[in-house]
């Protein structure tokens, strides 16, 4: 059996758009406790469902990336 070697320039790649993803998770979270005036604790206190929406952010965003990926290949394909 072979190893997988991921390079890491990729690991980096991921690793920033997983941050983008969080980060963006936590600025609507920051959005929801102003339009709905709530105490800022709930910024920590719901942190559980904060991470929930980045996981989740980060998954559409890897099937929007693959199905760009598969359209492009098959652009490319059809061009030949």
């Amino acid at each position: 059996m072979q190893d997988i070697v991921i390079p890491a320039k990729t690991l980096r790649r991921e690793l920033w758009i997983l941050l983008g993803c969080v980060a963006a998770a936590i600025l609507t979270n920051a959005g929801a406790i102003i339009a709905y005036e709530r105490p800022w604790t709930e910024l920590f206190t719901q942190i559980g469902y904060t991470l929930v929406l980045a996981v989740g952010l980060y998954l559409l965003l890897a099937v929007v990336r693959l199905i760009v990926l598969l359209v492009g290949a098959l652009v490319k394909r059809l061009r030949k």
